[in-house]
């Protein structure tokens, strides 16, 4: 061969995908999908016919596995010896395998992930099962084609008495498709498939009555019907299997919860791992301890509870974080004549009874024609044995074997197959017990080949074998359901105490947006005094707290951040707290404005909002409960231009105050405010005049009368009794609050609305910082411009003012 003639110049990308179709097409048809017929993938159906071929049998003793994976890597498939063994064992794991295919002495794995040892250590033969997927294998039942060496023959599918596919499932990846076919109950596949062969226009519905659904070798509780039915019928489905567990009482009010079935293909040891992970990092409480207790008659895993702790609630987190409830995908894709095909349940009974058809026909006709043959025979040793004298005459006159035969042939018409049979007679058999025996035989033997006709000619009884067969089976090793099946999926609902610790905390944010939860133990240490933050920050929330309540923080672009109260850093008092843009990712210009703690969303209450441009908004505090709380959600929509300048916790029984920089205020019912979602915007709350905003807003509790304090920028404070007031209704301008000044005219910086005598701080531009109690003050008129505690022009102009929040413990509460 010439050198231009051994090397081609290709293009890549068809070389590339040359090979990689080949490829593809090799491991699809022949690695890692199985067959629709007899449900297995080419290395074990080697694995089975190796053993099968070597009298591996399940009546015969057991036989060393590295002997069998020589066997099927020398004659019928050359891969990896690791391959062949890994499918030998899987075959053997009664927790992957529903019906064992191959029975294993020494260790074979364990449901934890523990590896098999290796094959020179372990011991294998064929389960009795296998021997029902084999029998008749000789009888021409199937097609065989030869080896990769062409040394031998190997079937490419076997006879299979039952539906292996459904009864023992299959999983595997291959090129472009993949498989899931969960395995089933014998029995219910057995009868379904019957019923499918007297009702070939039998629906889905009709079968389900039968198969009820998957039945798992490690039992566990399936939920989801609906999921069953739609991959029944289509291939693709999707149902929930969980783990069987019972909440047990133990002395001492205690209980414990017992899980005795996990779902399939769970590796137990990790599930194990992961509930004490759990435990550890605090994300349940209620448990105290996890055991595995699993021993030769059981698996048996205890969760022990603490004591009061919520079984039912631990037991439901258990099934939504682990592994203990699983979802199942359905993708039921097999090759069928050679190709990968989605498939239902009824077109897999389809193809297997097809293919039982198949071979009850190819048996028949093996049986017949060796019946026939032997007919014959019987035929020629019945003569032979009526003419018995001179065929031995003529025998005896004979030079040799085929002489005689020649000459039985020539004289008395007997064929080369009968002559054959008459020369190779023992002398015993002439005796005249013989004849009785051979006239029984071909009495036998007549009927034998009217059945076997009647079989190749009659659908019925052709069908009807089929179905004797599946019963002989199913009688034999039906061993009833261990899945049980439930029609719903259940819901998981949590309690809030199944997942935090309940624990009393002081809970501090600050105006620049630091907060921390802090042990009770190290605030009562520093008595509450001193609480670590920058020096021109302020405290604006201080309250002691529960874990399991929740902490709204609004922000003045009008979003607020929902925050579990366990969720948020715990932090000594002495130390700085954590900025809640770590927490919540909220843009630099935006600044908290309002905290609310709530210990329940559904008290009837409603949060009212109101805007530097005079909106007000009313809106259902539940609305407000966050699911996800990863970033800032919309408390209200703030129009360009304006902010939120106040937030409250209100009833309808309730009044608001609203007042402007121009020295208006407004009080009117909470009542008149309509109802909103939360992403709206509100309605009007004040008619303002050009130029003005409002300042602030106050809460007017039912059948209280507090007081009205304002500060205006040159420093002056007033206090008004609420009776200097009239009531209003919403979107009004107000009443006047100042006398106006034709020069350097008073504007209010800060509004404080308060039944009892508060310490407050004025804040200047210069940082000037002034203390004054409200209870100093003196009550002035609406019309005047009240008391100067600042001068403006030492000091600088007053920006605003606020209550301050004490952090200190109280002598009474020490």
């Amino acid at each position: 061969m010439s050198l231009f003639e051994r090397y081609q110049d290709l293009p890549l990308e068809d070389v590339v995908g040359d090979r990689f179709g080949r490829y593809s097409k090799y491991i699809i048809q022949d690695r890692a999908l199985p067959d629709a017929r007899d449900g297995l993938k080419p290395v074990q159906r080697r694995i089975l016919f190796a053993m099968h071929m070597d009298g591996n049998t399940f009546e015969r003793n057991f036989r060393k596995s590295a002997k069998t994976v020589g066997n099927v890597i020398g004659n019928y498939h050359p891969h990896g010896d690791t391959s062949v063994y890994d499918a030998m064992v899987r075959m053997s794991q009664d927790w992957k395998v529903r019906n064992l295919l191959i029975q294993m002495h020494g260790n074979n794995g364990s449901i934890d992930g523990d590896p098999p040892a290796a094959m020179r250590y372990t011991e294998a033969r064929l389960s009795a099962i296998s021997s029902e997927l084999l029998r008749d294998i000789e009888k021409e039942t199937v097609e065989f084609i030869p080896n990769f060496d062409d040394t031998a023959e190997e079937p490419t599918v076997l006879p299979a008495r039952f539906p292996n596919l459904l009864v023992n499932g299959s999983t595997g990846i291959s090129a472009g498709y993949a498989t899931e076919i969960p395995p089933h109950s014998l029995e219910e596949i057995i009868d379904g498939t019957i019923l499918r062969i007297d009702r070939p226009d039998c629906s889905v519905d009709d079968l389900m009555t039968i198969i009820k659904g998957p039945d798992f070798p490690t039992g566990g509780i399936i939920q989801g019907v609906d999921g069953i039915k739609k991959a029944y019928e289509s291939g693709k489905g999707k149902m929930m299997i969980r783990g069987k567990a019972v909440i047990e009482d133990l002395r001492g009010g205690r209980q414990q919860i017992v899980i005795t079935e996990i779902p399939f293909e769970i590796n137990k040891a990790n599930l194990v791992k992961k509930m004490d992970e759990l435990r550890l990092d605090r994300k349940v409480e209620g448990i105290s301890e996890i055991r595995d207790e699993t021993d030769r008659t059981g698996l048996r895993v205890v969760v022990e509870l603490k004591k009061e702790a919520d079984a039912q609630g631990v037991l439901n987190f258990l099934y939504k974080n682990t592994d203990l409830q699983i979802t199942y995908n359905f993708n039921m894709v097999a090759i069928h004549h050679r190709r990968p095909k989605l498939m239902g349940l009824r077109e897999l009974l389809d193809a297997y009874i097809e293919h039982q058809k198949e071979v009850i026909s190819k048996r028949s006709q093996f049986d017949l024609r060796k019946a026939k043959e032997r007919q014959h025979i019987v035929a020629g040793l019945m003569k032979a044995l009526s003419i018995l004298d001179e065929v031995i005459s003529t025998i005896r006159a004979s030079k040799d074997k085929r002489d005689a035969k020649d000459n039985l042939i020539s004289k008395y018409q007997f064929t080369e197959v009968q002559a054959e049979a008459i020369v190779s007679l023992q002398l015993y058999r002439l005796t005249n017990t013989d004849i009785t025996a051979l006239q029984q035989e071909a009495d036998e033997l007549d009927q034998k080949i009217k059945e076997l006709t009647e079989i190749l000619n009659s659908e019925s009884k052709l069908t009807g074998v089929i179905k004797k067969q599946l019963r002989e089976v199913k009688k034999q090793y039906a061993d009833g359901r261990r899945t049980l099946i439930e029609e719903k999926i259940e819901e998981l609902k949590i309690n809030l105490e199944v997942l935090v610790a309940s624990e009393d905390v002081m809970l501090t944010v600050t105006q620049d947006g630091y907060l921390k939860r802090t042990s009770l133990r190290s605030y009562s240490a520093s008595g509450g005094q001193d609480l670590a933050m920058k020096e021109t920050d302020r405290c604006i929330f201080a309250k002691e707290v529960n874990t399991t309540e929740s902490m709204l923080a609004f922000t003045n672009k009008g979003n607020y951040i929902f925050l579990p109260i366990h969720e948020i850093p715990d932090i000594r008092w002495k130390d700085m707290g954590q900025h809640i843009g770590t927490i919540v990712p909220i843009d630099k210009d935006e600044q908290v404005i309002h905290v609310e703690h709530v210990s329940n969303f559904d008290t009837g209450q409603y949060i009212l909002f109101v805007t530097k441009n005079g909106m007000i908004k009313k809106s259902e505090l539940s609305l407000y409960k966050a699911q996800r709380y990863s970033k800032p959600l919309v408390a209200l929509n703030v129009k360009s231009g304006d902010e939120l300048i106040s937030v409250m916790l209100a009833t309808d029984a309730d009044d608001v105050f609203l007042s402007t920089a121009t020295g208006y205020g407004l009080w009117f019912s909470v009542e008149e405010v309509s109802l909103v979602g939360a992403r709206a915007a509100g309605v009007k709350g004040i008619n303002l005049k050009e130029d003005d905003k409002v300042i602030g807003a106050g809460l007017i509790r039912a059948n209280t009368s507090p007081n009205i304090i304002v500060t205006t920028q040159r420093g002056a404070m007033k206090k008004m009794k609420l009776n200097e007031f009239e009531k209003s209704s919403r979107a009004k301008r107000g009443s006047v609050m100042l006398r106006e000044l034709k020069n350097n005219p008073h504007r209010l910086v800060s509004l404080v609305v308060t039944e009892e005598d508060v310490l407050v701080h004025l804040v200047t531009t210069k940082g000037y910082v002034e203390e004054v109690s409200t209870g100093d003050l003196r009550f002035g008129e609406r019309y005047s411009n009240g008391s100067f505690y600042v001068d403006d022009t030492d000091q600088g102009t007053v920006i605003t003012m606020y209550p301050i929040v004490s952090t200190a413990i109280k002598p009474e509460t020490k």
